[in-house]
């Protein structure tokens, strides 16, 4: 099959379809969420293992689409309200999880030899975290309406941006030999117009095209559900289009996008359709092709060639991210055991360290080995992320300690919700 000159392997994705939804209805019905069973279900038909699925251009073109409509998605089921309530909170713990690993993982490059850039590479992989993978991780584990996952989506969308100015600091030194300060504060400055400009659209004009549609629905009917999903659609694009233009990751436009997207003032039916449609899209097809295929950099050389030095960064990348998240959370009104579930969110780390070694490696800052060993201990915190949360939510859940954003408290059940809005 053939589309727009590059051709598309039908079977490659069918493959891919069928051992992420089989692994994933596993994984779930084992009491894990389907993001596991996916992320396995890479590793072992992929490259590393059988080799029976294969990475393409068609896969990447998906999994994009899949993390950018996952985020869409995920955004819908924020309150912005609620995200603002615990904004200083967010904050305390992104600070938390990007000092002390970024601290550790410097020494750790000081320690084993690398290069002041490689070092400070390596403390930055540290440092990261993945929106994306731990946004999958609460809607699995139905975790969005509780106040940690609140403040895990805003620590790690405050984390996402710090790493982009950091980054650039770190690049423009191993490269220049001098912190390019300029390139820093335009990059602090891009950022910041991207969520002015975000929130202006949000809150100033986009009520006005909702209340033009629904005048248009009531008046004259021809607008109906396909078209609230792409306007939707639009909107969302629009934001990513902004991130992009100011050198952030699509998937943050998305995500800001979505919370506007639950704003919207429509008709029930309409704004029901459009959030199923979106739901329907990235967890159900998308989504699962890119967490399959983001598995497939993975390789198990590293087993038996640098395993000391593996374990030796898997302890500091756990230490460093569960520790800082649960130290800096001590002076919020966060719970000490809330505190140190956080962390065990913020460690999943997934694509934004596999970004960031990959640029390392094209640099020539690091070399194939620890190339190889980051790209792993990205897969695999973010692969235990599941396994740590589910066990620490049981654990605020047995304590009366999971606190959902309407004030209750207790089991891991959500309070019962009559309006997709919640």
């Amino acid at each position: 099959m053939v589309a727009g000159g590059a051709e598309i392997d039908v079977l490659n994705l069918l493959l891919v379809l069928v051992v992420a939804w089989t692994f994933g209805a596993a994984a779930e019905r084992v009491g894990y969420p389907a993001m596991m069973g996916e992320l396995l279900a890479g590793v072992a038909f992929g490259p590393a293992m059988l080799g029976l699925l294969e990475p393409s251009e068609t896969l990447d073109v998906l999994a994009e689409l899949g993390v950018f409509l996952l985020m869409v998605y995920v955004g819908m089921e924020v309150d912005l309200d609620d995200l603002f309530a615990l904004g200083s909170q967010a904050l305390a713990v992104a600070v938390g999880a990007f000092v002390i690993p970024f601290g550790l993982g410097y020494g750790a490059g000081v320690a084993i030899g690398t290069s002041t850039g490689g070092a400070l590479f390596l403390g930055l992989a540290m440092a990261a975290t993945s929106l994306a993978t731990k946004s999958r991780i609460l809607v699995d584990l139905d975790l969005l309406d509780t106040r940690i996952a609140g403040i895990l989506l805003g620590g790690a969308l405050i984390s996402d941006v710090g790493v982009l100015v950091v980054f650039a600091a770190v690049l423009g030194f191993v490269q220049a030999g001098t912190v390019d300060a300029l390139a820093v504060v335009i990059t602090l400055v891009e950022a910041l117009a991207f969520f002015a400009a975000t929130l202006f659209i949000g809150y100033r004009f986009l009520p006005h095209v909702w209340s033009q549609f629904d005048a248009l629905r009531r008046r004259y009917g021809f607008v109906n559900e396909t078209t609230a999903f792409t306007i939707a659609l639009a909107v969302a694009l629009v934001f990513a289009a902004l991130a992009d233009l100011a050198g952030l990751h699509v998937i943050i436009g998305g995500f800001v996008a979505g919370m506007f997207l639950r704003q919207a003032d429509l008709h029930e039916s309409l704004y029901r359709h459009m959030h199923d449609v979106i739901y329907d899209l990235a967890i159900g097809f998308f989504a699962p092709v890119f967490f399959v295929t983001v598995a497939f950099d993975i390789t198990l050389d590293v087993f038996t060639q640098s395993l000391g030095l593996l374990a030796l960064l898997v302890g500091v990348a756990f230490v460093g991210k569960i520790a800082g998240s649960w130290l800096f959370s001590l002076p919020t009104n966060l719970t000490s055991r809330e505190g140190v579930v956080i962390g065990f969110g913020m460690n999943g780390r997934g694509t934004v360290e596999i970004i960031i070694a990959a640029v390392a490696l094209s640099n020539g800052i690091i070399g194939q080995e620890l190339f190889s060993i980051l790209v792993f201990l990205a897969m695999f915190t973010t692969a235990m992320v599941p396994v740590t949360m589910k066990w620490g939510i049981d654990w605020l859940s047995a304590a009366g300690e999971l606190v959902y954003t309407d004030g209750s408290t207790g089991s891991t059940e959500p309070p019962a919700e009559t309006d997709v809005r919640g």
